[in-house]
């Protein structure tokens, strides 16, 4: 199986650590959060992993190098400029398009400042059976950006702002507002169908894509621990957690 990490942010919130290295190697109990990235995909059987890199990607490159890209075959996509997820996995999308016989074979996208003990497989296996274009780890949790999914946990729209902003893409007489946890599992079709141009959200792109009635579906994770590792004050509770056993190690 294939993934793509998100690496390729500023990570301002986390300064003045990351004024001298780049977010993806920012340490949470002496490992950096890419190292615990790629060891949670390579548990769960990918062995194939596209990083996009921007803000010291000079760094990382000879990071990997360095620990033998953590027996993975590991590719990097530069980003001059900051991409945003949609336009960095455009960017990236030759990797998940090729001509084997697992060419369909869906791949995970995966922030690497977010850990989790999500079931990936458990994921995988949903994304398969509703034969969605792309599923997303979603829970029940505050948030200033919620997605809005129906009954068949499928997205119709988002809520955000301090005004609550709700913008319907796909009529339904009721949603639910969640949380998205920056875990995707997309199938490699979604990829040319990627036609906005430059930086851009896949936020955005789901969301036209699930007014063309394509199938963008939620995945609950509401019974995984989670936690966004966008700030200092997250990395010492993350550390906490690791040594209270709530996350695991490896």
């Amino acid at each position: 199986m294939k993934a793509m990490v998100l690496a390729a942010g500023l990570g301002t919130r986390l300064r003045p650590l990351t004024d001298d290295r780049p977010k993806a190697l920012v340490e949470v109990a002496g490992r950096t959060l890419l190292e615990i990235t790629l060891s949670r995909l390579r548990t769960f059987g990918v062995h194939e992993v596209m990083i996009n890199l921007h803000h010291f990607a000079d760094m990382v490159a000879a990071y990997l190098k360095a620990n033998d890209n953590f027996g993975m075959r590991i590719e990097i996509s530069r980003e001059d400029v900051l991409l945003d997820t949609g336009g960095g996995l455009k960017k990236a999308g030759n990797f998940f398009l090729d001509s084997s016989r697992h060419a369909d074979e869906p791949f995970v996208m995966h922030n690497v400042d977010v850990i989790s003990t999500i079931d990936l497989q458990r994921m995988v296996q949903f994304h398969t059976h509703h034969q969605a274009l792309a599923t997303l780890a979603v829970q029940d949790r505050k948030t200033s950006r919620y997605l809005l999914f129906d009954r068949e946990l499928r997205l119709c729209g988002r809520r955000s702002g301090p005004d609550g902003k709700t913008d319907l893409v796909r009529p339904s007489p009721q949603t639910e507002a969640l949380a998205f946890a920056g875990i995707h599992v997309i199938s490699p079709r979604l990829i040319p169908m990627l036609v906005e141009e430059g930086a851009f959200s896949i936020v955005t792109s789901y969301l036209r894509l699930a007014s063309e009635g394509e199938k963008i579906m939620a995945f609950r994770a509401d019974e995984y621990y989670w936690r966004d590792l966008g700030r200092r004050e997250d990395l010492k509770q993350a550390a906490l957690d690791l040594e209270r056993g709530l996350i695991s190690s490896s």
